[in-house]
This record gives structure tokens, C-alpha cells and sequence, in this order.
């Protein structure tokens, strides 16, 4: 069992190496959950088997794979196709793509045995026509690296005519999101498109070159501008379920009549304000006090058309 949980994780380095450039020992580390020189010896051993690794030194020092090298043996099980089928089909309800359906085909040939156990379903990403229609026009655009003008209505219902460079698409928050440049505010931002009332292609190409779109999607989020609302409620043993299931909060004290108090943090959304008086009386919120203010109002403001 040792020797093949080691096969494993050799297997595993390599495929890690393979798909980035220089890599710490202590990256390896701590994503092997092994020591660093475990780490070593299992460098040393890949090399023995052909495997070109080179170490650099310093800050910026670590691991990598020789340019050219690559691996021609068949290498996945069936296990890892049947991961790769579960993505695949998940994707296909969220994204109608042709290219999509291909690789799925070819992923289906490939796997002669193994039965999917667990399936994932996104069909509601479909929803909305003008969402089908634009998540075809923004792909083509990233592909062509052209521009797109959009009328984008913020949370505080105001519309804004924008000219973005659109880089990816990305669904999150069961909905989907263009990330793309804005020219305007020369900016990276991130574009709910069930908020898009207008796409359409203008002439022209990208302005400049963005690099690596995955780490400029990352830095945006850790840079996250919204308001957050760090949330405390007291809640009624009836809706326990109901609260944890849609607030997704975390309990922090729990009472003797089954009432407890759960934790969130959550964006300045109107989707929260609904749920939140979907409630009614079930729930009570102890803080922040703004909050508080603001459901009174809310709960006036009903009053006062009936």
C-alpha cells in the first residue's frame, strides 16, 4: 500500500510541475502534505526515471519541468475519466457549446468501464434568453479579443453605457459573470450578465496585452470593493432547516428552547433583504443596527400600500 501511495504521489508531482512553472519545495510540501525533503527524494527518484527536473535556488527558487518534455503514455484511470465526464456533463447544463459535447463524446469513447457516481446539475444558469444569447456573443469576443458595449444596471438600478475588454466568463453565486477591462474606468470589473440590458460588438481590438487571466481574477477578488454586512440573527427552532439551507450561516450559540444565533457576512444585495423579510418574525436581527434600520424602512414602506 506505502509503495503505491508513493507511485500516486510521484504521478501526482509530475502532473503538478507539468502544468506550472517554478514551484517551491515548500508549495510541494505542504500540497503533498509530506515533509520538504520527502519532497526531495521523490525529485531525485523522478529524475532517475527520465523525468528532467531542475532545481533553481534563491527567493524565486524551486522545482520545474524542462521546456519540451512531454508525457506520452496513457496515465489516466478510471477514475480520473469519470471525474473528467462529471465536470464535462455539469458544464453541458449550464453552457449550451458544441465543443463541449466533443470532448464529452471523446471522454464517453475512452472510458470502456466505471459507472458515474455523483452528477451535478447547473440547468438554472440557463435561464434567461438575453443570458443564452450574450454568453455566445461574449465567448466569441473573448476568442477574437474584441470589444463589446454594453448597458450594465447596477444594484442601485442606475445604467451605464460601458466599453470592456472581455476576458472570461465565469459562473459564481448561481449566476453567471463577465470579467472583462473597462475602458472607462480602466479597471478590471466583474459584470453580472442578468444585469447586461445591451451587448453588442464594437470594431476594434484589445488595447493592451492583461497577462495571466486567472491571477488578474484573483487579485480582483481579494480586492473586493463591495459593501460586506457582517450579520448576527437570532432565529426560531421552526426554520432551522429553512435558515440553513438558504442563509448558509454559521451557528454560534444555540438556546434551550432549540432558538439559535448564526454568523454571515454577505454583499450589499437585494437578494439578501428579501430573504432575510421572507423570514417575517421567524427571525430577528441583533446586528449591525444599519441592517436594522433598513427593514424598518423596508417594512414601512409595505405597510404603507396597504
Amino acid at each position: 500500500m506505502v509503495i503505491f501511495m508513493k507511485i500516486d504521489r510521484l504521478m501526482a508531482i509530475t502532473m503538478y510541475l507539468l502544468n506550472r512553472e517554478i514551484v517551491s519545495a515548500s508549495t510541494l510540501a505542504e500540497r503533498f502534505e509530506v515533509s520538504k525533503r520527502t519532497i526531495q527524494r521523490d525529485i531525485e527518484v523522478l529524475n532517475q526515471a527520465g523525468i528532467p527536473i531542475v532545481a533553481t535556488y534563491g527567493a524565486e527558487g524551486g522545482y520545474e519541468i524542462m521546456d519540451g518534455f512531454k508525457l506520452t503514455k496513457q496515465i489516466a484511470g478510471v477514475d480520473d475519466y469519470l471525474n473528467i465526464i462529471t465536470a464535462l456533463k455539469g458544464l453541458s447544463t449550464a453552457y449550451e457549446n458544441d465543443k463541449i459535447s466533443e470532448t464529452l463524446e471523446k471522454a464517453l469513447t475512452i472510458m470502456q468501464s466505471g459507472e458515474q457516481r455523483i452528477f451535478v446539475d447547473f440547468s438554472v444558469a440557463r435561464e434567461g434568453v438575453s443570458v443564452k444569447e450574450y454568453l455566445s456573443m461574449i465567448e466569441k469576443a473573448i476568442f477574437d479579443k474584441s470589444s463589446l458595449r454594453i448597458d450594465y444596471v447596477s444594484a442601485e438600478q442606475l445604467v451605464s453605457t460601458r466599453q470592456v475588454e472581455p476576458l472570461a466568463l465565469s459562473y459564481q453565486w448561481y449566476a453567471w459573470y463577465l470579467f472583462a477591462y473597462c475602458t472607462r474606468k480602466q479597471d478590471y470589473r466583474l459584470f453580472k450578465l442578468q444585469r447586461i440590458v445591451k451587448c453588442e460588438p464594437v470594431p476594434g481590438i484589445f488595447t493592451k496585452e492583461h497577462g495571466n487571466i486567472e491571477e488578474l481574477m484573483k487579485i480582483k477578488s481579494e480586492t473586493d470593493q463591495r459593501k460586506y454586512y457582517h450579520i448576527h440573527l437570532l432565529c426560531k427552532n421552526e426554520i432551522r432547516q429553512q435558515v440553513l439551507e438558504y442563509l448558509n450561516g454559521n451557528i454560534i450559540e444555540e438556546h434551550e428552547n432549540g432558538d439559535f444565533i448564526i454568523t454571515m457576512n454577505v454583499p450589499y444585495e437585494r437578494m439578501w433583504f428579501s430573504l432575510l423579510m421572507g423570514f417575517g418574525d421567524q427571525i430577528q436581527v441583533l446586528e449591525p443596527e444599519e441592517l436594522k434600520v433598513l427593514l424598518k424602512q423596508k417594512a414601512e414602506g409595505i405597510l404603507s400600500i396597504y
